[in-house]
């Protein structure tokens, strides 16, 4: 009796487990997207990158839009929940907040500058995309308002300070910026003072 033709779903469910894991394919993908941008996060590219069958994809992806679900969830996990973690904090030491927000980005765990740009750069070719990245923004930005907020700066002044530092922190890392650790953890300080306006 003839069996009926599989599709590469079917096939991939029925493979043995001898496949890549789920994280190893959303590891190669985001290395694509920081790389190439969201053209080169394909799964024809991916399978041959990683030398295995699409198969492989299947057995752990419905589709493509599910390994692109998978990167968003990823930049939220490690981009925008350590911000997030902020929002409950009483803010009464206006200074030690900033260190905290700008703490963040400083120590880079699990924070990705490379991550983060990429998904800018997928952002201007859609709408969806534009619209998390901005709602994000504006979170960060907020909890910089307060910071200065609470060192007694007015509405206006607070905000324009915020302004100032997500955009210096943006630029820093857009233009691939190269400086030892061991520096940065030196002039945070004075980044610190001149940013806060501390004596």
């Amino acid at each position: 009796m003839k069996r009926s033709p599989t599709s590469p779903e079917q096939s991939a469910r029925s493979e043995t487990r001898k496949t890549l894991s789920r994280e190893a394919w959303i590891a190669a993908a985001i290395a694509a997207l920081e790389k190439k941008g969201i053209a080169n996060v394909k799964i024809d590219h991916l399978s041959k990158q990683l030398k295995v069958t699409r198969g492989s994809f299947y057995f752990h992806f419905q589709n493509l839009k599910d390994l692109l679900d998978s990167l968003l969830e990823e930049w939220r996990r490690r981009n925008c929940k350590p911000f997030e973690a902020l929002i409950d904090q009483e803010v009464i030491d206006g200074p030690a907040f900033f260190d905290a927000v700008t703490g963040v980005w400083i120590r880079e765990d699990p924070f990705s500058p490379r991550l983060d740009l990429a998904i800018r750069d997928w952002a201007r070719g859609s709408a969806v995309i534009a619209r998390k990245v901005q709602a994000q923004d504006d979170f960060r930005m907020a909890l910089l308002v307060r910071a200065f907020a609470a060192m007694s700066y007015d509405q206006d002044e607070s905000l324009i300070r915020a302004r100032i530092t997500y955009f210096q922190q943006i630029g820093y890392y857009a233009t691939h910026f190269k400086e030892p650790p061991a520096d940065r953890k030196r002039f945070r300080s004075l980044y610190t003072k001149i940013l806060i306006g501390s004596e």
